[in-house]
């Protein structure tokens, strides 16, 4: 009877050992994370922009070349042809591409933040949730979004306007040999021209523009959508979401683009060699319109409206795949 105590005793139970996390568990929490809907547009509003930005990177540049050049400046006044052809003469393939990283730097939270951005706000409007909205509701989200993300983003905006131009052939321009990158000019526009509001500077033009600009494009683009998508079916096809991102895109700019001129004047405002010494947005307004008429608030809007088509198409198409992708997920793991 001892002997089965004592064994008894010093007979251990066995350690309950907690099982450590399985990868699969830890890849389902991830896929729970992501497939959120804020979230999911958050991600795919980032490759939406770094797809429809590289794709049209030449004349996303050759438009603010166009924008920046003021009275007496003929150095691009030439054809959209002519003037990628010199581009291309004098820069080549990095001429094309002058400033796509910082723009894709700048383009890629810039676009996350405004899909999410939309997604967030309209919870506030939506009678149940995932309801659709209604096209002044979408408007109204759109252009809180707008606001949202080029508050964040827009020091990358200036400095991508600074690198577009400064190796640009324009006469008063000092070409060194070795041009500044992005953190470079970040960093000298801070020291040299009035610190962080430096990196600010057009920041009200932009955001007047951006408002109704962003507002426009998600009203548009949901009401093509709607328009192009067969009956019987919820989505349209392929070309479908194409034609629905051009034709949102190409509306939104056209009502938009005079904010768009005075925000590319504004960013270069002190920089040295372009000559703009405007003191207000009126200032800028009036010596335009009285130097270079109202032509000259819509200047580059022709290579403007053929980079639109292509770049809002591939960006909502990019975006609707891969924020379909992502809210997949939570599907397959409910399955699982």
């Amino acid at each position: 009877m001892s002997n089965l105590s004592a064994s008894s005793k010093d007979t251990k139970p066995p350690a309950i050992m907690s099982a450590p996390d399985s990868a699969p568990s830890r890849i389902a929490q991830l896929q729970e994370t992501i497939s959120q809907p804020v979230l999911a547009s958050f991600f795919a509003g980032g490759v939406a922009g770094a797809v429809s930005r590289t794709v049209v990177s030449p004349l996303e540049r050759l438009k603010i070349l166009f924008q920046v050049q003021s009275l007496g400046r003929t150095e691009y006044k030439m054809s959209i042809g002519k003037a990628l052809a010199k581009m291309w003469r004098e820069e080549g393939w990095r001429g094309f591409m002058a400033g796509n990283g910082t723009n894709c730097i700048r383009i890629v939270p810039y676009s996350a933040i405004q899909f999410g951005a939309f997604n967030f706000y309209k919870r506030f409007f939506e009678d149940t949730p995932g309801s659709p909205l209604g096209a002044y509701q979408r408007l109204i989200c759109g252009g809180f979004a707008g606001i949202t993300s080029v508050t964040f983003t827009y020091p990358l905006d200036i400095v991508r306007t600074r690198l577009s131009i400064q190796s640009a052939s324009f006469q008063g321009l000092a070409h060194d040999k070795k041009l500044p990158g992005m953190w470079g000019l970040l960093a000298s526009m801070y020291k040299n021209e009035g610190g962080f509001f430096a990196l600010y500077r057009g920041i009200i033009p932009t955001i007047a523009g951006v408002a109704p600009y962003v507002g426009l494009n998600f009203m548009v683009y949901e009401t093509m959508r709607n328009y192009f998508t067969a009956q019987g079916q919820r989505d349209p096809g392929v070309l479908g979401k194409l034609g629905a991102g051009a034709v949102s895109g190409a509306v939104a700019q056209t009502f938009t683009y005079p904010f768009d001129v005075l925000r590319r004047r504004f960013q270069i405002n002190t920089m040295s060699g372009m000559g703009y010494q405007y003191k207000s947005i009126w200032d800028a307004i009036t010596i335009i319109v009285g130097q270079e008429g109202l032509r000259g608030l819509y200047k580059g809007i022709a290579p403007n409206l053929l980079k639109v088509a292509p770049s809002m198409a591939s960006s909502w198409l990019s975006f609707e795949l891969t924020r379909d992708f992502l809210l997949a997920l939570h599907k397959e793991e409910e399955e699982i």
